[in-house]
């Protein structure tokens, strides 16, 4: 078999807080590369403290890809994700630059690398109708009548996932067959021209993760994260939303928590607490997701460091430098 000459790239992937942004900083500024976000709260301007987005000077030392893409109110999908990184990646090469691909949004990734079902298109007039019906009966309602029609699904997405339920509804009345048929009808995807290293970051100890999480939603709260979502609040796009939690950016954790708070429905500590068990639980679906990705290498970032190194080198065929 003749070997892959295909230029490479370097998928850092983990649960949030796990360190991929610090190391993918480290290592394009060490081997000259460049970041391509894979972060779906990342796309979005005016969430940055909440969404830990790379400060401007982070942005100055390595050139970042994929972020601030759309404003809060505008829709941003998987699919045009992979085709803006598969343009970003092409663009990197072509400079000569090594491409990392950063963040922990599987679903985009996956829609990168193999691609996304050609199931129907979104519909307005039926998005309506179901979110009408979940006014009515509530999205747990609309969870056990997708169980119904989908118990795959059902069991995949949880019964307060309404952005998940209302599209696996929507693509059964569309259609006539359920979201879990058309995920087996996988399109053939063009094979991604280059060669990707997966890695992924997860301490050995979760504990260690779980506190990290908390230190971090602390120093969030600390740098004015409820000042970023009053300033949102104000936007016109979200202030004159009849839905606005309902939107994809607001459902990044920490910033429901944060609007509700201010709502009035919780105390600060309150949402403190609610924002870091999201955050955790965030982590939990991430790490699930990881485990489904077979050809994927696992470090704990601190205590296997050096096995980190030789992986990449490896990979890179030349020697980890000092």
């Amino acid at each position: 078999m003749p070997a892959d000459s295909r230029p490479i790239a370097i998928a850092l992937m983990g649960p949030t807080a796990s360190g991929k942004t610090a190391l993918a900083l480290e290592w394009a500024e060490r081997f000259g590369g460049e970041i391509v976000s894979v972060d779906s709260a990342l796309v979005y301007r005016r969430l940055d403290i909440g969404a830990a987005k790379p400060t401007a000077d982070e942005r100055a030392r390595v050139p970042h890809h994929l972020i601030d893409l759309r404003e809060p109110w505008q829709p941003y999908s998987a699919a045009e994700f992979a085709v803006d990184a598969r343009r970003a990646l092409d663009d990197i090469v072509a400079r000569g630059r090594l491409p990392i691909l950063a963040g922990g949004t599987g679903l985009y990734l996956h829609a990168l690398l193999q691609g996304l079902s050609p199931m129907p298109e979104a519909d307005p007039a039926v998005r309506a109708q179901i979110e009408a019906e979940a006014g009515q009966c509530g999205w747990a309602a609309m969870h056990a009548q997708l169980a119904r029609i989908d118990p795959e699904a059902a069991a995949r997405i949880h019964a307060t996932d309404a952005q998940r339920i209302q599209r696996a509804l929507e693509v059964h009345r569309l259609s006539g067959r359920s979201i879990s048929d058309w995920r087996r009808d996988r399109a053939q995807v063009p094979r991604l021209p280059l060669r990707v290293l997966k890695l992924v970051l997860a301490p050995d100890d979760r504990a260690l993760l779980h506190a990290r999480i908390e230190r971090r939603f602390d120093q969030m709260l600390a740098d004015g994260f409820l000042d970023e979502v009053r300033a949102l609040r104000a936007q016109p796009g979200l202030r004159d939303h009849p839905r606005p939690l309902e939107l994809p950016a607001l459902r990044a954790v920490g910033y429901r928590q944060a609007w509700e708070h201010l709502d009035g429905a919780s105390t600060a500590a309150q949402m403190r607490d609610l924002g870091v068990y999201a955050t955790r639980q965030l982590a939990k679906r991430q790490l699930t997701w990881l485990r489904g990705e077979l050809d994927a290498q696992w470090f704990d970032p601190q205590l296997q460091r050096p096995r980190l190194e030789q992986a990449r080198a490896m990979f890179m065929d030349i020697p980890a430098r000092r």
